[in-house]
């Protein structure tokens, strides 16, 4: 590997990591079955904002404080997977008009999508981990500040996540028309709430600390 330009290394291994299926595939593919890529998109736009959030975090320094800090470890665990569970209900529980002409607040729905992309990822303490596990292996003395580098292994990273982030929502966004009846449209809210259920499960497992 010390062949390899530190760069693409990176890139490689960040690829890698997104392409392995994980809970924000899973919510971005419900969501835009359900409400279709215009949605989608927003939320994929809220949570490369939510990473790059860390980034930045990173670059100062604190994404070792979360951590190495079980509180607020912890508390960035639990309130991810409270508003997880909380999302799940308002979707199971919804009775917005599911029909194509009801147009009404559906406006709304990518700015919303946008802020959830965003609280979601802010939420998630791997996220931080990231910044703190992995990224630094990346780092070489010489090449630039800590910061410099972090920021620009940072902004390769949200580049990748965000393409393949995008790539998910088109795919199922093509399939959103095909499920575009009142009655299997709520059929996949239904389902959505379900997946996010399970989201919030596998987030609180996987974010338990050792």
């Amino acid at each position: 590997m010390d062949g390899i330009n530190p760069l693409l290394a990176f890139a490689l291994t960040a690829l890698i990591i997104e392409v392995t299926p994980g809970p924000t595939m899973t919510y971005l593919a419900a969501l835009s079955l359900s409400s279709g890529m215009r949605t989608g998109f927003a939320a994929v736009a809220g949570i490369a904002l939510g990473l790059a959030t860390y980034g930045i975090v990173a670059a100062l320094g604190l994404a070792a404080v979360i951590d190495s800090s079980p509180l607020l470890y912890g508390i960035l665990r639990w309130g991810g997977v409270a508003y997880l569970l909380w999302l799940a209900w308002e979707a199971w529980s919804s009775e917005r008009e599911t029909s194509l002409d009801a147009t009404d607040g559906l406006e709304d729905d990518p700015w919303i999508a946008f802020r959830r992309g965003l609280i979601t990822n802010l939420l998630n303490p791997k996220a931080a981990v990231f910044y703190v596990a992995v990224l630094p292996e990346f780092i070489r003395s010489g090449a630039g500040s800590v910061m410099s580098q972090t920021l620009a292994l940072s902004a390769i990273y949200v580049t990748i996540a965000t393409i393949i982030h995008a790539g998910i929502v088109a795919l199922a966004g093509t399939l959103q028309s095909k499920i575009a009846t009142p009655g299997n449209r709520r059929l996949v809210r239904r389902l959505l709430a379900l997946a996010l259920v399970g989201i919030a499960i596998w987030f609180a497992w996987t974010t338990g600390q050792e």
